[in-house]
């Protein structure tokens, strides 16, 4: 039997490097995957891979900062396959500069989309989740939030406080059969990670600064992290709830 057999599944920022390898991995082994994004073509790109392999998938596009796009997309969800079983709170933004050269509407917008993004979703699920006494939930977070990182101020904040609502809303809907954990990133070879290379004075001595950082000598892969959050979308991970797990080849290695 797959472990996600008739599950539903969400997925925000879906159509994305380490959304889409986990849309796929969770198509893979029987999910109805709900892939969600701002980008409704790249959505619909990872949806169609899921489909052409035999499995099931809906594109939608969902801006996790507009609660009644939320809304929305949650209810055409439950319209298609009934409630959200699983929630994957991947969706997120960074912007790599000093504090002090950042701007209040840069703020916001971090904020909105890494912090505030996630409250939307977690709240349009959890009322089913928990009347149905089951419900899975990994928030994607970073390694900037558990040990800092240069740069990156506001964001490692929305993913410190990510971080802290998950042990807290794992403590709260225990007894209703919800587990709540978290992944945190290291390095990894997508978008965002170029996106960042990208405003440096080096962009490729960036790169290999953190190539050579990483004990296992390598970045990492979406389906590296594809394969956590399967872990903890499943039912594999029944007992496991409030937790943090870095992967990140090493470069971090908190208790």
């Amino acid at each position: 039997m797959k472990r996600f057999q008739h599950k539903t599944v969400a997925v925000t920022g879906g159509g994305g490097g380490i959304g889409g390898a986990t849309c796929l991995r969770l198509g893979a082994e029987g999910a109805r995957v709900a892939v969600l994004d701002l980008n409704l073509d790249a959505a619909e790109k990872v949806a169609s891979q899921i489909r052409e392999a035999g499995g099931e998938a809906l594109a939608l596009r969902v801006d996790i900062t507009d609660r009644a796009s939320v809304d929305a997309g949650v209810a055409a969800i439950k319209a298609q396959w009934g409630p959200v079983e699983v929630l994957v709170n991947n969706a997120g933004w960074d912007v790599f500069k000093p504090f002090v050269k950042t701007v209040p509407a840069e703020w916001e917008r971090l904020i909105a989309i890494n912090l505030t993004g996630a409250l939307h979703m977690l709240h349009a699920v959890l009322p089913d989740m928990a009347e149905r006494r089951y419900g899975r939930i990994v928030n994607i977070a970073s390694d900037a939030a558990r040990g800092g990182s240069s740069g990156e101020a506001v964001y490692s904040a929305c993913k410190g406080g990510l971080v802290a609502l998950s042990k807290t809303l794992a403590r709260e809907h225990a007894r209703q059969g919800i587990t709540v954990n978290v992944v945190c990133p290291g390095p990894t070879d997508t978008a965002l990670l170029a996106g960042v290379a990208e405003g440096a004075r080096d962009p490729a001595k960036l790169l290999e600064a953190f190539r050579s950082a990483i004990p296992l000598g390598r970045l990492g892969q979406p389906d590296d992290l594809a394969s956590a959050i399967a872990f903890f979308g499943s039912d594999d991970a029944s007992f496991v709830t409030g937790q943090v797990v870095s992967v990140s080849g090493g470069l971090t290695m908190h208790g």
